[in-house]
């Protein structure tokens, strides 16, 4: 059943629309996808950071009709910014002007939680797995801190 918000949003939504997660690294992207509805996170892909970033992410928004992109955001253990704060939040401006809704997400402990999960499966596994689990992971936290529990 739709929760009942859906249906009071002045913004019409279509059963297909999606949300993504991005996991920003300086080599490669790590991304998530979920449905508005079912909201139930999937690994999707890991694209290199290069200088076709920005059109593939926009080929993703468009296939998966997406209408928000959470950006999980690093941070110290302290909390306060990095050098890799830094670099997300620029890519996230960057984002921005892909006329899509962007939130950023607190991403603490993402990728080692994503390489412990990886290493406790025993099975092999690449760096690309490790981007796209820690972006299922911003995910969870975002519909987490919506009220609605995936974990």
């Amino acid at each position: 059943m739709l929760p009942k918000q859906f249906f009071n949003n002045e913004e019409k939504h279509s059963m297909s629309q999606s949300v993504i997660a991005i996991d920003y690294g300086n080599k490669r992207v790590g991304i998530a996808r979920a449905s508005v509805v079912a909201r139930l996170p999937e690994t999707l892909v890991t694209l290199e950071n290069n200088s076709n970033l920005m059109s593939s992410i926009q080929n993703i928004i468009d296939k998966e009709d997406v209408s928000v992109v959470v950006v999980g955001l690093p941070r110290s253990l302290e909390g306060s910014d990095t050098e890799q704060t830094k670099k997300t939040r620029n890519f996230i401006e960057q984002l921005r002007e892909l006329a899509v809704e962007v939130v950023e997400q607190d991403e603490a402990v993402t990728s080692e939680h994503a390489i412990s999960e990886l290493q406790q499966s025993k099975n092999k596994f690449v760096k690309s797995d490790v981007d796209q689990l820690a972006a299922l992971y911003i995910l969870e936290d975002y519909f987490s801190d919506l009220g609605v529990n995936n974990r």
